[in-house]
């Protein structure tokens, strides 16, 4: 398969059901604002959980800077803190750190709030590294 397809695939294809958070826009702007007072946050619809596939030296490196080999695609940013995207943008994080109370996705600088219902999906590092923006 050629790598159009398969980070088409990837990207737009259905993956299991996962569920984030059922709140609204609005509900999740004043939770984030409230819990999240001097931290960058960033709410998303549209995403995907990507379980990744890394070598096992690959995975020791993430754990040593308290990591793990999963990432987040979101279709649509709703609400950046930090004014790093637009709403309608697409982002993609930088591996976990933590995930909290199931649809409180943490990379070592931000928050994401998973809005609404995502996909989950596993790929190759490769394949994540060759989606553009």
């Amino acid at each position: 398969m050629d790598d159009l397809q398969t980070i088409t695939d990837l990207l737009f294809s259905p993956g299991e059901p996962m569920t984030g958070s059922p709140m609204t826009d609005e509900q999740a702007l004043v939770f984030a604002r409230e819990r999240f007072p001097y931290s960058v946050f960033c709410l998303v619809r549209g995403w995907r959980w990507i379980d990744l596939d890394v070598s096992e030296a690959q995975r020791i490196e993430l754990e040593k800077t308290q990591r793990q080999p999963v990432i987040l695609y979101a279709h649509s940013v709703v609400y950046d803190s930090s004014r790093r995207w637009d709403v309608g943008d697409v982002v993609r994080t930088s591996p976990l750190s933590v995930l909290e109370e199931g649809f409180l996705f943490r990379s070592l600088n931000t928050t994401y709030l998973m809005l609404g219902d995502g996909q989950r999906k596993r790929a190759a590092l490769e394949t994540v590294g060759r989606i553009r923006f």
